[in-house]
C-alpha cells in the first residue's frame, strides 16, 4: 500500500493506493469507507482488489487530519458530509477524476464499492454521471438530495441491503429501487432477510450497537458476487 493524495475545496485528503503487478494501465476500483474512516476495513479490500489485477484506491472522505480514533470521533466528520450532501457528492467525483487521470489507469475501465456511508459514497457518485462500469453499496445509505436523473447512470449499480438495517430501511430500499428503475440503470439490489446493519464487517459487534451485526453468509455472497460483476465489467 501507498499513499494516494486527491485535494477537494481546501482539504488534503489521503487515501491508500494498491496496485497489482505489472505495468497498466489497470483498471481500476475505488473502495469507499464506513463512517468510521478510512483506516477501518477498506485497506483490507483494496489490496484484495490490487491482487486480483485491479488498481485499488481506497478514498479518504474525511482529510488527513481527521480524528477517526472512535466512532464519536469520526462521526464528526460523517456528520459534516451527510448534512451537506453536494459536498459529499462532490468529493465522490473529486477523487473519481483523480484516479482517472492516472497514467497507470485505464479510464474506460473504473468501478467504486463502498461500505456503510461509502455504499452512500458510490451511489452520490453513480448519479452524478461519472463514467464507471459498476458501482455496489454493501448495507449502504440509500437516501439521497438529487435522484439519478434518466439515463444519466451509464454502469452497473449493486446494492446488498439487510433487511433488517435501521440505517437503510425497506422503504428507502424500494425508494432506490424506483429511483432506479425510472433513471432507466441497469441495477441488481440483494436484500439478505434477518441481516442487520455492518453485515460485511468481522467487528460489528464491537461497536456493541443496536441494528448493527456482522453476518458471515452476507458477507461471503456479496463479496462473491461482486467478485464475479468486476470480472464480467472491467476485464477485457
Amino acid at each position: 500500500m501507498e499513499p494516494i493524495l486527491c485535494t477537494h475545496q481546501g482539504t488534503r485528503l489521503e487515501g491508500m493506493l494498491a496496485k497489482p503487478a505489472g505495468e497498466g494501465p489497470f483498471p481500476a476500483v475505488l473502495v469507499m469507507h464506513s463512517a468510521l474512516g478510512l483506516r477501518h476495513q477498506v485497506g483490507a479490500k483494496a489490496q484484495a482488489l490490487a491482487d486480483l489485477g485491479y488498481l485499488a484506491v481506497a478514498t479518504d472522505m474525511y482529510g488527513v487530519n481527521a480524528e477517526t480514533s472512535s466512532p464519536e470521533a469520526s462521526g464528526v466528520y460523517f456528520a459534516e458530509l451527510k448534512q451537506d450532501p453536494h459536498k459529499l457528492r462532490d468529493r465522490t467525483r473529486a477523487w473519481f477524476d483523480s484516479v482517472a487521470a492516472r497514467d497507470d489507469v485505464d479510464a474506460a475501465r473504473m468501478a467504486a464499492i463502498g461500505f456503510c456511508f461509502g455504499g452512500m459514497c458510490v451511489l452520490e457518485l453513480a448519479r452524478s454521471g461519472a463514467n464507471l462500469r459498476a458501482v455496489v453499496s454493501y448495507h449502504g445509505i440509500l437516501s439521497t438530495h438529487a435522484a439519478a436523473a434518466p439515463g444519466s447512470i451509464p454502469g452497473e449499480v449493486v446494492a446488498y441491503c439487510g433487511r433488517e438495517d435501521p440505517y437503510a430501511p425497506i422503504e428507502q430500499i424500494e425508494g432506490l429501487r424506483a429511483e432506479l428503475a425510472a433513471a432507466d440503470a441497469r441495477f441488481h439490489i440483494c436484500e439478505f432477510n434477518g441481516v442487520a446493519h455492518s453485515f460485511t464487517d468481522p467487528d460489528a459487534a464491537s461497536l456493541n450497537m443496536p441494528g448493527i451485526a456482522y453476518d458471515a453468509i452476507a458477507d461471503a455472497v456479496s463479496w462473491a458476487g461482486t467478485k464475479a460483476l468486476l470480472e464480467t465489467v472491467l476485464k477485457k
